[in-house]
């Protein structure tokens, strides 16, 4: 049998996650493939670095998290195709990441063609917390 929390446990885990990374965060987005885990190196040439709004996540409901405010860079760091995205803490610990794309990816963005000074905008992201 599968472990199951209650929808009350799953918000909880979620709004945790925004309380560790706290009020900082910096979003970079990466071409190349994500590393296997958030413990491994920075891989991929940066080409958008973004500081997220202090309230980066709305409140977990339905055991769900969705982005918060406007995500977006004015002038994007470089020139490639994104491919994956990290979040890190003020510290520069790296503490979420997945995949970024147009459709059916981990981060929806409005184009993964970059080209360094043009500007860019997350357009959905949402974490959802297993065990239901």
């Amino acid at each position: 049998m599968t472990i199951q929390y209650s929808t009350d446990v799953r918000n909880a885990k979620l709004d945790a996650v925004e309380s560790e990374i706290s009020t900082s965060p910096v979003l970079t987005i990466r071409s190349g493939s994500v590393p296997a885990n958030c413990a491994v190196a920075n891989a991929g040439t940066v080409l958008s670095t973004v500081s997220l709004p202090s309230d980066w996540l709305a409140a977990a409901s339905s055991g769900s998290k969705a982005k918060s405010g406007t995500w977006s860079d004015t002038s994007a760091d470089a020139t490639g195709t994104a491919a994956h995205f990290r979040v890190h803490d003020s510290g520069g610990n790296c503490h979420i990441q997945g995949t970024v794309g147009t459709s059916s990816t981990d981060m929806v963005v409005d184009s993964v063609s970059f080209t360094a000074g043009q500007t860019f905008t997350v357009t959905t992201f949402t974490v959802t917390a297993g065990n239901a």
